[in-house]
This record gives C-alpha cells, sequence and structure tokens, in this order.
C-alpha cells in the first residue's frame, strides 16, 4: 500500500521508488487558472463551447477551471495515452472517444500538459475530421523546450523546464495524481 499526503505541506514526497520536491505551490496553480479563465471569460463570453478534458491528467485542472468560466459550457471526456514510467513511448493511442457529434461546434480542448505536442497533434487531426467549428487549446502546463509538433497552445497556465513532474492530475506510473501540489523530480535520481 503506498500512502502519502500534503497536509503539512511537504518540501519532499516519495512515490513509488522515485524521490520528488516541491515545485509548484496549489496556491500559484489557482492563481494561473483564475487568470487563464479570465482570457476565455472574454473570447467566450457569447458562446457555448464544449470543453473536452482529455484524461487521466487533466480532470483536476478541468474541475477547477470549469468552475472559473462565466459562459456557458459543455464538458466531454476523452482518452489518449502515450506515457509509460517517466517518458512517452512516442505512439499515441485513442482509449476513449467523444459520446457525441462536435460538427459545427466551438471545442476548447483540456489538457494538463503538452511536452512534444505528439499526443495534442493527434487530438487537434481528430476534431477536425469530425467538423468542428473551431478548436482552442488550453493546458495547465507546457515544456516549450520539448515542443516537436508545430502546434498552437491558446492558453496556458504555466511554461516548465523539462523535467518530470506529479501532481494536481499528473502521475507517475499511476501515483500522485491526488497531491495537491507539483511536485519535481529530485536531481538527486
Amino acid at each position: 500500500m503506498h500512502s502519502y499526503n500534503n497536509l503539512p505541506k511537504q518540501t519532499n514526497m516519495q512515490v513509488l521508488d522515485k524521490e520528488f520536491e516541491l515545485y509548484i505551490t496549489y496556491d500559484e496553480i489557482q492563481k494561473r487558472i483564475k487568470a487563464l479563465a479570465e482570457e476565455l471569460n472574454k473570447e467566450y463570453k457569447d458562446k457555448c463551447p464544449i470543453m473536452v478534458c482529455i484524461l487521466n491528467g487533466a480532470f483536476v485542472f478541468a474541475a477547477d477551471l470549469v468552475r472559473e468560466v462565466q459562459f456557458p459550457v459543455e464538458i466531454e471526456f476523452m482518452k489518449y495515452s502515450s506515457y509509460e514510467g517517466l517518458g512517452t513511448t512516442g505512439i499515441v493511442n485513442k482509449v476513449t472517444d467523444l459520446p457525441k457529434s462536435i460538427e459545427g461546434r466551438d471545442i476548447i480542448v483540456i489538457e494538463d500538459i503538452i511536452d512534444t505536442g505528439c499526443t495534442m497533434e493527434k487530438i487537434l487531426c481528430d476534431f477536425k475530421e469530425k467538423g468542428a467549428a473551431s478548436v482552442k487549446v488550453a493546458c495547465l502546463l507546457q515544456k516549450p523546450d520539448k515542443l516537436i509538433k508545430d502546434i498552437k497552445v491558446d492558453y496556458c497556465a504555466l511554461s516548465i523546464k523539462n523535467d518530470f513532474i506529479i501532481g494536481y492530475g499528473l502521475d507517475y506510473d499511476g501515483f500522485g495524481r491526488n497531491l495537491k501540489d507539483i511536485y519535481i523530480l529530485s536531481e538527486k535520481q
């Protein structure tokens, strides 16, 4: 049984066989989400988009973001897979699809982290094929130095270095998603 919590706030965290250090606090995350929501509120004030949360990692971010928007919105979920352990496999697989048509609809893709852009490229291609009127990307985190695909991120809460992180929905082999803060892999590893 793996147990951990962040009450009181811990600067170091052991998850499975790796040690992580506090990187971004919950308060900073919430501040950036509110700023991102303000941008969305301006652009979508007279629209009713579908927000598509990419599972599993974006569920925490999507829940907090959707509570900050002030326009009518539908929320749907899709799941893609490309990660294993500490890195990407390089292969993007669609695990679950949307349950309804998005033809002619405005879409906001909610993603936890964009690094290489391979998954997002696949998602954007899928939505174009499905006939979406527009597709915008909102992510919690982006690693600009790791981006290898030509994709546009329309709304980004935080840009980070090319480090492995967990917490606030992000995981290491399925663990660490429930951590309130974001932790970075310790340099001691």
